[in-house]
């Protein structure tokens, strides 16, 4: 992703969050776009095609799940890599976090630069469909 500003899109229903997450997000040099809800966020991934989505998990509307799940099943949306950013630790909800296709989870509060590696340790591992099997 050289030579681009790397987009996200950041997903979470209480505002501050959102704000702080984005402007934190900003000030290290990423465009960010940014959702209030699940519904949104497959609207607007779809519509803006970010290169990497952080979402939370209990959104209204539609879960960060179920929202993960519809991302998936979009052809246009399914090689997006998806970051969880959630308050909820129950085992059960991460672990299908990992089976509707989060490539990681992170739960909240957590410090902005662990999130920024995070999500450069995420774009590092992921080859998008274009460039697989076409070597360096």
């Amino acid at each position: 992703m050289t030579g681009k500003q790397i987009r996200i899109l950041v997903v979470d229903d209480y505002g501050d969050a959102l704000e702080m997450w984005a402007l934190y997000l900003r000030s290290r040099g990423y465009g960010v776009l940014t959702a209030g809800d699940g519904l949104k966020a497959v609207e607007m991934a779809a519509e803006y095609l970010p290169d990497l989505i952080i979402m939370d998990l209990d959104l209204p509307g539609i879960t960060g799940l179920e929202a993960a799940r519809r991302l998936r099943g979009l052809s246009k949306t399914a090689q997006i890599p998806l970051i969880a950013a959630t308050g909820c630790s129950h085992v059960k909800q991460l672990d299908e976090a990992y089976v509707v296709g989060f490539a990681a989870v992170l739960i909240k509060p957590c410090e902005p630069a662990a999130l920024v590696k995070e999500i450069d340790r995420v774009l590092s591992s992921f080859q998008p469909i274009e460039a697989a099997g076409n070597p360096g």
